[in-house]
């Protein structure tokens, strides 16, 4: 007989309880197997591929592209026995069918189903409330090209990333109206670059939460940026900062650079100064490892990591992310140049993990690929310090008593200082400083 399953929306990280659906890659009707991927969704650390965990057909999607649902609510229903016979009349229980049962359970054909909970629609421009999700007709798997099909609400969902989806909002652009130019119809980058480049008035395009008479726009606060937000407000009003700065000489660095391009070793590895900068961290944390330990209030209790998992912030289109180089202490120059050139790419593409964001112990902000020279940068959550680089410039600088001109990049730290006192933040910055202006100062650490 049909047996009915429903999937309810998981807890992708710690301590998640929502996340937005962005996009579906099956609709009614479509047949799935074992973790076959279904939707995408965005939390508030990263937008996640979820699978499915069982085969069938799928019979019900329970949210649409642009609501936010709580864990533990159903999202989608598959009959995993679409071969069966009709289903004979369920046994008696305590409860109806339907019926929300003592601890937040619901009685179904197959015993109880997830808790209830609600699915929050966003609001758009010149739309009426939507009362209650639908069943959705999304997006074929684009693996098989496909025309948009019709949705609930009446429109279509667009075949985008939600790097470009987000593009698309900052220039005003439409999705609705375009035609996506990528592999199955996927509206590319380039697609929404043109037709805000070919629509010379911008204010004639509909932006959601525009309001032309205070030609302003409003736009929720949610997902990762929502997450950011209340981290650093949370760092910012708990750990006591202090940040020292130090501007420092790199030109042996920027050569010694220039001669591992041709070592056989590094032809086909990306070094950059943020490998060496990383590089120096691990090395000069093995002598202040007051830097890479962590304030416990609860306990009350300073924790030493044995280990160093260095964040990397990174901004992306989704917003600021930090994913991990996990132990990079343990990593040779060339090991951290492979690991962060393959972790850039990850969080360029939106495709970063909630779990590859998660305990870190020491994180470095390069703002010099931004063009600034430094900053005072705010201790991510759970740790102690984090490290600024700034950008490497053609400086007048002294040497042997005559001006020259040199690379120049300044450092900017910041630290906790109930875990850090001002000698173990001075002793570990200037550490860093000398062996970026010296490399062969490794050899002494």
């Amino acid at each position: 007989m049909p047996q009915f399953k429903q999937f309810p929306l998981p807890d992708t990280g710690e301590g998640l309880t929502e996340a937005e659906i962005l996009t579906w890659h099956v609709k009614p009707g479509d047949t799935v197997t074992v973790n076959q991927i279904i939707v995408e969704i965005e939390t508030a650390k990263a937008a996640v591929e979820l699978p499915c965990p069982f085969a069938g057909v799928v019979t019900q999607l329970h949210a649409q592209p642009g609501e936010t649902v709580e864990v533990g609510v159903p999202i989608i229903t598959v009959d995993v026995d679409p071969g069966g016979a009709p289903a004979a009349e369920p046994p008696a229980s305590d409860g109806k069918i339907g019926e929300e049962m003592p601890g937040g359970r619901i009685a179904t054909l197959v015993g109880y189903g997830p808790r209830t909970g609600s699915a929050k629609r966003r609001a758009r421009k010149g739309s009426a409330p939507v009362a209650a999700p639908e069943p959705v007709v999304a997006q074929e798997p684009v693996a098989a090209p496909v025309v948009p099909e019709p949705v609930a609400a009446g429109g279509y969902v667009p075949l985008a990333k939600p790097p470009v989806r987000k593009l698309a909002k900052e220039l005003g652009v439409d999705l609705h109206a375009l035609n996506g130019s990528g592999r199955d119809g996927v509206i590319t980058r380039e697609d929404v670059e043109s037709a805000a480049r070919n629509g010379s008035d911008v204010s004639t395009v509909e932006v959601p939460g525009y309001d032309p008479a205070t030609r302003e726009r409003r736009v929720a606060v949610r997902g990762v940026r929502k997450a950011t937000a209340q981290a650093m407000v949370d760092s910012a009003f708990t750990a006591p900062h202090v940040t020292e700065f130090l501007t420092i000489d790199v030109t042996p660095m920027m050569e010694l650079r220039a001669r591992l391009k041709n070592h056989p070793e590094f032809r086909d590895v990306k070094i950059t100064p943020l490998a060496f900068a990383a590089r120096a961290v691990c090395l000069a944390i093995k002598r202040t490892p007051d830097v890479n330990a962590s304030w416990d209030a609860a306990a009350n209790e300073i924790v030493y990591k044995s280990y160093a998992h260095l964040g990397i912030a990174a901004a992306t289109p989704r917003g600021l992310v930090v994913p991990k180089v996990r132990d990079a202490d343990a990593m040779s120059l060339r090991e951290l140049g492979i690991a962060l050139e393959q972790l850039t790419a990850t969080a360029r593409d939106g495709k970063t993990t909630p779990a590859d964001m998660q305990n870190g112990t020491f994180t470095i902000t390069n703002i010099g690929v931004f063009g600034i020279d430094t900053g005072t940068p705010i201790i991510n959550p759970g740790e102690s310090a984090i490290l600024a680089l700034g950008a490497i410039r053609d400086m007048p600088w002294v040497v042997d008593g005559q001006v020259v001109p040199r690379k120049v990049c300044q450092l900017a730290l910041s630290f906790d200082h109930r875990v850090v006192d001002g000698q173990q933040g001075s002793q570990f910055l200037a550490d860093v400083g000398a062996l970026l202006a010296d490399p062969a100062m490794a050899f002494t650490f």
